[in-house]
């Protein structure tokens, strides 16, 4: 679908149901704006004040396994506007999704404290790597090769670190490093199980190497799971390698993104009744809306759960406008699908199983 067509589509929607897109609370001359960086305190206490108790999921969900999740990125950068905020799901692909749309500030919302633990590991190692080179010598554990450098292409760095070896001293000194740095550094108050499941992302890391995949670590998921290095030399449609580790220009800017603390990773239910509308409530009284929102599959899991149309309900609150979109993946493909549209959908009884989210959007 073209952009022009695209966007028509959704005004479409919007207009002759006559229905207005909600929108983000009109900024006054006493309200708040989006903050151009976050101090530690901050960062630590919106995760913390959003957060909603650990739950379960039957994955430990290290790396991700949709093959084609850059599909979707020129459509996503010819549609939207930089400047937004960016709800996302899950490990690292929010990264690539982050650098692709831009956003003000970032927020990642997932049932598992796993997920917020392998966040703060990753935080870490951008905040502690000046390069590429380094960041993946740190995440695997192995000593960084000589011959790599600032235009060494994704294939290149990962060729490089297959053949390293792993080395179990530079392990536990990078873990040390990455706690030390945590909360002597940042002045997080991690707890003993935060400390733990930090030491158990990054020893996946050190374990599996560019290999570790969904299921290295027990979670289902079939065969033919895409490595971590696979992911990260993937390249959308166009052929064009979007990933954070394609470019140091990329890597950059995330890294930038992350020094400003302005990625944070909340523990939520996106049917529970705290995280999603917690962070609606504080994009919306700065005035913002939601540019894109990652759901991955989610949605299945909740259709499967019976607690879907509470989810719904929480999208309802959120500040969006006409051009807010869902990234999701159904049925092995990426979609992006009008936020606004999906709600009015579901309110007007048009949305009742699974099989009628995934015949939506825009498949890529």
């Amino acid at each position: 679908m073209t952009r022009r067509l695209f966007l028509i589509s959704v005004l479409v929607v919007f207009v002759g149901a006559g229905m207005a897109p909600q929108t983000g609370v009109q900024r006054g001359p006493t309200a708040k704006a989006l903050p151009a960086r976050l101090s530690d305190q901050d960062f630590w206490r919106l995760s913390s004040e959003f957060s909603e108790p650990d739950g379960y999921f039957r994955s430990e969900n290290l790396v991700s396994n949709e093959h084609t999740f850059q599909y979707v990125i020129p459509a996503l950068k010819a549609s939207l506007k930089p400047g937004g905020v960016y709800l996302g799901v899950a490990p690292d692909q929010n990264f690539t999704y982050i650098l692709a749309v831009e956003p003000r500030i970032a927020f990642i919302v997932d049932i598992r404290r796993g997920n917020l633990h392998a966040h703060l590991m990753y935080k870490a190692l951008f905040e502690l790597s000046a390069d590429r080179a380094e960041f993946l010598s740190r995440l695997f554990s192995r000593k960084r090769p000589s011959d790599l450098n600032a235009a060494s292409t994704p294939t290149a760095l990962f060729q490089a670190y297959f053949a390293a070896e792993a080395d179990e001293a530079l392990y536990q000194a990078n873990l040390k490093t990455v706690i030390d740095h945590l909360i002597k550094k940042k002045g997080f108050p991690l707890t003993g199980d935060d400390v733990q499941g930090i030491e158990f992302v990054a020893g996946m890391f050190h374990r599996y190497g560019p290999a570790l995949t969904y299921s290295s670590s027990g979670g289902t998921g079939g065969r033919n799971m895409p490595t971590y290095a696979d992911l990260l030399q993937a390249t959308d449609l166009d052929g064009r390698a979007r990933s954070y580790l394609a470019t140091e220009e990329n890597f950059r800017a995330l890294k930038a993104f992350q020094e400003k603390n302005l990625l944070v990773p909340v523990v939520g239910d996106f049917a529970g009744p705290k995280a999603l509308r917690a962070v609606g409530k504080y994009i919306a009284e700065r005035g913002a809306t939601i540019t894109a929102f990652y759901t991955s599959n989610v949605e299945q899991y909740l259709f499967r759960n019976g607690v879907w149309q509470a989810f719904y309900d929480n999208v309802a609150t959120l500040p969006i406008d006409e051009h807010s979109t869902f990234i999701r993946s159904a049925s092995g493909r990426n979609v992006l699908d009008p936020i606004g549209a999906l709600v009015k959908d579901v309110r007007d009884g048009k949305i009742l199983n699974y099989a009628q989210i995934t015949s939506r959007g825009d498949i890529r």
